[in-house]
């Protein structure tokens, strides 16, 4: 266990909390165990880090370990737990937990067990916390890590304060949120900039080698995280990376099950296990239809690519403007708010709300005479009534 304290406090040293994520705030630290998942990429070992740094000396009694460590390989969790909590161990935080077999089981041991140790435990989008062998959803305070929002990129990227702001005071003063954001910052300079690498934090480590990494990110997705923590098999994978790419390129991609089953070569079942996969994964983002009920054997109505980054990663300039468009005010929007397909307009929020994404001269057709109705207009600094620009859905979190 030495080894473990001398690697932490190696990464203890080196973080930076000059810039800390607005989840940090929000997350209930002291209950007895958090979990925190998210994509690959997006900053949960960096959090971790940071939040130690912050609220933590370096001290006995906390330790943070990754669980891809090779000291797992003779030792488990449990028993890493255990020994830390008789030393006078306090606070343990586990970092990538979907990396060790038996997560959920020593998990439920250890908060069941050992009554006086906060855990705090990080892993994939894949994790099923409900599902998992030992259902740990009446233990764990769970929380959801997306990737930059427009707003911690410009306050990250520009050393800036700009506040987040909600749904709702968007709806109702978008022009007076502008004139302050734009007094501070011109946004339009930056915009396409986050949709290109914006999204995820690594960026700047090796911005030359971003794409590559990003492609990275995707395969090891595809290759290793999908078929251990989902039970699929490997040998579709490159139809499947096939299928981001037609994703990428489409206006935006509505499936049609049957004929892609029948290019590929399987059988609907099977499709629909990795459409369901590549959601959960935030590799892609299904919208279904308002009313229409989701379960795993409904086709959505229409398939995105998780977020921007994606699509030119795969794609480059290829990426098709509107797409990117739809997929950014569905990224932001989605962390929060429920976000669901509509026949009047591309998205409806919430159950209530209806947005009609499109360029700065967007008209009013598609919503004409729905109530609660927006037009979200890209290419725009300043909003009048039910005009909103694109970029301010990007305040949200």
């Amino acid at each position: 266990m030495d080894n473990l304290f001398n690697i932490f406090s190696a990464k203890y040293n080196r973080i930076s909390t000059q810039f800390v994520r607005g989840l940090e705030q929000e997350i209930e630290w002291d209950a007895p165990l958090v979990g925190i998942r998210g994509a690959r990429g997006v900053g949960k070992t960096t959090l971790l880090l940071q939040h130690i740094k912050l609220h933590h000396k370096l001290n006995q009694s906390v330790l943070y370990a990754s669980a891809d460590n090779i000291w797992f390989n003779a030792h488990s969790i449990y028993e890493l737990a255990t020994e830390f909590a008789k030393h006078g161990g306090r606070w343990l935080y586990l970092d990538e937990v979907h990396k060790y077999p038996n997560w959920s089981q020593e998990l439920k041991n250890i908060y069941d067990d050992l009554t006086d140790l906060h855990v705090v435990f990080t892993g994939s989008s894949l994790l099923q916390i409900l599902n998992s062998r030992a259902d740990l959803s009446r233990r764990a305070v769970v929380y959801d890590m997306q990737g930059f929002s427009f707003r911690e990129y410009l306050n990250w990227n520009l050393g800036l304060d700009l506040p987040k702001v909600s749904l709702q005071q968007i709806l109702t003063d978008h022009t007076e949120i502008a004139m302050q954001t734009l007094q501070k910052v011109k946004v339009l300079q930056y915009f396409d900039d986050y949709l290109q690498h914006g999204y995820y934090p690594f960026y700047k480590e090796l911005p030359t080698l971003f794409y590559s990494r990003l492609a990275e990110v995707v395969n090891m997705v595809l290759e290793v995280e999908i078929p251990q923590l989902r039970d699929v098999e490997t040998a579709y994978i490159p139809k499947i990376k096939q299928l981001l790419y037609i994703i990428a390129e489409s206006v935006p991609f509505v499936p049609n099950i049957s004929k892609l089953c029948e290019r590929i070569g399987m059988s609907r079942t099977v499709m629909l296990s990795y459409l369901n996969a590549l959601h959960d994964s935030r590799i892609t983002f299904s919208l279904h239809k308002h009313g229409s009920g989701i379960n795993r054997l409904q086709k959505p109505d229409k398939l995105y690519l998780d977020n921007t980054n994606l699509s030119y990663a795969l794609v480059g300039e290829a990426s098709n403007r509107g797409t990117s468009r739809e997929t950014f005010f569905a990224n932001q929007l989605r962390h929060e708010h429920n976000v669901e397909a509509t026949d009047a307009g591309d998205f409806l929020i919430d159950d209530k709300y209806t947005f009609e994404i499109g360029g700065s001269g967007k008209g009013k057709r598609q919503i004409e005479g729905v109530g609660d109705a927006y037009i979200v207009s890209d290419d725009i600094e300043y909003g009048v009534g039910q005009r909103i620009p694109l970029w301010m859905f990007g305040m949200l979190y």
